[in-house]
């Protein structure tokens, strides 16, 4: 039976299955952190459980009803679709439902219902609250078991009555009842009127979303993917806890074999994804609503003028916060909700569509996107937008503007990105853009900065002479930046100097730098301090130390007058020459002033300072507090994952792996340094500390005398050449080097040339008032009289290291050279030698860990003894972690690991995990 309209009404027959709760599924993973809000939330009197499609609402609400405590929750369950708009066939459902928890509720305004009479709309929800209310001791009014109404796909009703006959029952509920909701958009309800009153509980997709261990359970268990953590993370990520998004990934990815390569790739554009949103989303939308969708999705963030100004209309913030309310997807990113995004599966999906659909008109969206961007103080949207919509005159303009800005700001890298996407003719037309250019690249690619300045050299040679361009060049010479151009030469000279510098040309370095201080105008403070700041680089290259950091201080000094502070650069290079004359709380009070501005007044550490927390790291590890460097360098790693200064990347693994030296894993210590080249990038500050020398010095402790020799070698040491000061490091790794030799060989030739090398260290150290330096190379000749047996010999050396150190509390630089520095402090502290300080010291080496890697683990029935290290990643496999999850953990590459692993399954004898776990135990090595 229907209605004039045609609609189905309360006498029409009643499909029983939309009054079935749904089964509880055994493969759900629990959510316990949910139902506990749900039950909760029965002390009030409404539930909403609003999010998009795929959020996993109808699945919960059936774990929430098929748990331990359903048998204490009576409760009906309506099912909803969109002819349940006509008002007395809703109730007839509503009352049907609840009837299936007691029979003969509101049976007599169901029977009105059925009778052609249709009765006035608070009539039937009066007397089904009188109904509820009447049935005396049924329910109480405890949480446990209040009669419960579930509403399910609460968002296929539009009907105005049915929303005012609901909103009635809300604010006349009976204390025993209590109602749930469930929606994909708010409902028009007095929701904030009820969350007012404390009567409201909410939850929402934010709730709702997977958090990552959930996500784990989901993809491993129910799924049956077995993921590593490390792919989880980022499906969790990518989809951001999206249910449906980890269910289609997981789809996509079922029976094949290359899975990490398609978790990388899983976007909005995979088959199942973009299935799934346009059937359950875009389809369902009115065409004003999704064609508002479909244009706005090229943009990353959303505000009402972007809005209108990409799709030509004028109501784009009353559309998304239409779209905010009807959870479409849709992410406010402020308090005041001016700007959104879409979820980012979502924006994909759109954006495949509207390819497909209007492939020619997405460039003239992108193409007003950018002139909104650029007239409203976007540059780097207005970039992009500009390179989406292929207008790349225009973006060359835009890039050129904002390149002095992306420069200083350490953006080199999104620069370069810029750059590369730009046709080559195009750029080659426009003088400014290209040394900018050249300053991007001149640390990854000398040669190819080179290429681009004599690019720019011809350019304006032509430009001077009235000559023609070349033929198949994109037209004559422009320019966007007015100011760059005036320093044009000036800035060519600062961009060969960076390049001597990454090249290693000391006096390429001042020939340029001076060049360029004489061509640059008096008033760019910004080149001048360049100049400046290339020419202190070659002092400290030089070893003039106090010289360097006048010469940078000033440089600095100059920089801070065009609002570019560089404080993160400025102190870690500052600090870094402070700690090398030995003023090791100087260096410390360089960090901590530079970390305090950078934080400015919000209070926030930007991501470049990750790099002064490894300074403070290095500072903390030699003054014998690992705990504390671990939380310095801890802290680094969180902020450097949003960005960092790449030339100072490897120095986190350099202070990490001298932890896990003091620490006594000294393979540990070989596998972070092993990563700190991997990441090493040159940078015109003198590379002082070779990584490969540091590895040396981790050889000789190990006695891996061979690979120590064949590292001095292959850097062609001798202990007769010329000193410098960028040549120092090695030249005392080489002195540990011979010491080492002496000692397995017995040998005096060896012996004798450390020694003499060590004094003319010494010396040269003294001149340059490199006081860092000579406390350790006054160390090394203690070390190299106690190997010749003479005590009396290396308390000189020693008590002036000693005395230089002690006010400056140096600790690991003695304590780290373990029981031989023990043995000579013993007799300095006999010998009334630098006492206290003496005792503080010896107490730290008596507390200092026994080494964990220095000695091979044997075990009968392995003809090659384990390392350290590899036993360590053994524990860790038989705990369950894969080989990515044992890189992010030891802080080391997955190829380090597989190397590690293979190595150990041979000795073992094993070829598998579980074979590996199974003899490792045999062998009691657990």
């Amino acid at each position: 039976m229907s209605d004039s309209s045609g609609h189905p009404t309360a006498a029409s027959p009643l499909l029983d299955t939309k009054l079935y709760i749904p089964q509880r599924r055994s493969t759900a993973v629990p959510r316990p952190r949910l139902i506990e809000r749900l039950d909760e939330g029965t002390e009030r009197n409404l539930t909403l459980v609003s999010a998009p499609a795929g959020f996993g609402k109808t699945t919960l609400l059936a774990e929430w009803l098929g748990g331990p405590a359903a048998s204490k929750r009576p409760a009906a369950w309506l099912s909803l679709d969109r002819g349940d708009n006509n008002l007395e066939l809703f109730w007839a459902y509503v009352i049907t439902a609840l009837q299936g928890v007691r029979p003969e509720l509101g049976e007599n305004t169901l029977s009105s219902l059925r009778s052609s009479q249709s009765p006035p709309n608070e009539w039937v929800v009066t007397t089904l609250i009188n109904d509820i209310t009447a049935i005396d001791g049924e329910f109480s009014t405890g949480s446990g078991s209040k009669l419960t109404l579930i509403l399910d796909d609460y968002h296929v009703i539009e009907a105005e009555p049915v929303h005012r006959s609901v909103t009635f029952l809300l604010e006349h509920l009976p204390p025993q009842m209590h109602l749930v909701v469930a929606t994909r958009s708010d409902p028009p309800l007095p929701l904030a009127r009820l969350r007012a009153r404390g009567e409201l509980t909410e939850l929402r997709a934010a709730d709702l979303r997977f958090a990552p261990d959930e996500a784990a359970a989901f993809l491993n268990e129910v799924m049956g993917l077995d993921l590593a953590s490390a792919d989880v993370a980022a499906l969790e990520r990518r989809t951001e806890g999206w249910i449906a998004g980890l269910q289609l990934a997981a789809l996509s990815m079922q029976g094949r074999a290359d899975v990490p390569r398609l978790v990388r790739a899983f976007a909005g554009d995979d088959r199942y994804v973009v299935d799934y949103l346009v059937e359950e989303v875009l389809r369902r939308q009115p065409d004003h609503i999704r064609g508002f969708l479909l244009q706005t999705s090229i943009l990353d963030r959303l505000s009402g003028p972007l809005c209108d100004a990409v799709t030509g209309r004028e109501d784009g913030q009353q559309l998304l916060t239409t779209l905010e309310r009807g959870n479409l997807f849709v992410v406010p990113l402020d308090d005041k909700r001016r700007w959104f995004r879409y979820h980012h599966l979502f924006a994909d999906a759109l954006r495949v569509h509207v390819a497909e659909e209007q492939p020619t008109g997405m460039p003239v969206l992108h193409r007003r996107a950018s002139a909104w961007c650029e007239r409203n103080g976007q540059p780097s949207e207005a970039v992009q937008h500009a390179l989406a919509g292929e207008d790349f005159g225009r973006a060359a303009g835009l890039v050129e503007l904002a390149g002095r800005a992306m420069l200083i700001g350490q953006q080199d890298a999104v620069f370069l990105g810029w750059l590369k996407m730009l046709p080559d003719e195009l750029v080659r037309t426009r003088p400014v853009l290209c040394v900018y250019y050249a300053l991007a690249l001149v640390s990854f690619d000398p040669e190819a900065a080179e290429g681009r300045l004599r690019d720019v050299e011809r350019l304006v040679d032509m430009a001077v002479q009235g000559s023609e361009w070349p033929a198949g060049a994109a037209g004559e010479m422009v320019v966007h930046d007015d100011e760059g151009f005036g320093s044009l030469r000036g800035m060519i000279a600062i961009v060969r100097a960076y390049r001597a510098g990454a090249l290693g040309d000391v006096p390429g370095i001042v020939y340029y730098a001076r060049q360029a201080w004489q061509l640059l105008p008096e008033d760019d403070h910004l080149w001048r301090g360049a100049a400046g700041g290339l020419l202190g680089l070659a002092h400290w290259t030089s070893g003039d130390l106090e010289a360097a950091y006048r010469a940078l201080a000033d440089a600095w000094a100059s920089l801070r007058m065009t609002g570019d502070s560089q404080e993160v650069s400025s102190a870690f290079v500052l600090a870094d020459i402070r700690v090398a004359q030995g003023r090791l709380s100087e260096a410390a009070r360089l960090y901590e002033q530079a970390l305090h501005r950078a934080a400015g007044t919000g209070g926030s550490i930007p991501p470049p300072a990750a790099d002064l927390y490894v300074g403070l790291g290095e500072l903390s590890c030699e003054h014998g507090d690992l705990e504390g460097a671990s939380r310095y360098l801890q802290r680094s790693k969180e902020l450097s994952e949003h960005g960092g200064i790449a030339e100072h990347r490897h120095r986190w693994f350099v202070a990490m792996a001298r932890i896990e030296e003091a620490r006594g894993d000294l393979d540990g210590a070989l596998d972070l340094l092993d990563e700190a080249e991997r990441v090493y990038v040159s940078s015109p500050a003198p590379d002082v500390r070779p990584i490969a020398a540091l590895k040396t010095r981790v050889w000789v402790r190990q006695g891996r005398l061979a690979e120590a020799l064949g590292w001095a070698r292959e850097r062609g040491l001798s202990v007769d050449e010329h000193l410098s000061y960028l040549r120092e490091f090695e030249h005392i790794t080489l002195a540990r080097v011979l010491i080492a030799s002496h000692k397995r060989h017995q040998e005096e030739g060896p012996l004798r040339d450390a020694m003499a090398l060590l004094e003319r260290l010494r010396d040269t150290a003294e001149a340059g008032e490199r006081t860092g330096s000579l406390i350790e190379i006054l160390t090394v000749q203690a070390l190299a009289h106690e190997a010749q047996a003479d005590v009396a010999g290396a308390l000189a050396p020693l008590e002036r290291a000693l005395t230089l150190a002690q006010p400056e509390r140096y600790v690991r630089t003695f304590v780290g050279e373990g029981q031989t520095m023990r043995t000579l402090l013993r007799h300095a502290a006999a010998g009334g030698i630098a006492s206290a300080y003496t005792q503080r010291l010896l107490a730290a080496i008596d507390e200092s860990a026994q080494p964990v890697s220095t000695a091979a683990q044997v075990a009968p029935g392995l003809a090659e003894p384990l390392t350290g290290r590899e036993v360590e990643i053994l524990r860790l496999i038989a705990t369950g972690m894969r080989n990515q999850e044992i890189a992010n953990h030891l802080f080391i590459s997955l190829s380090t690991v597989k190397r590690h692993i293979a190595n150990a399954y041979r000795k073992l004898d094993v070829s598998h995990r579980t074979q590996a776990v199974a003899r490792i135990n045999e062998l009691n090595l657990l």
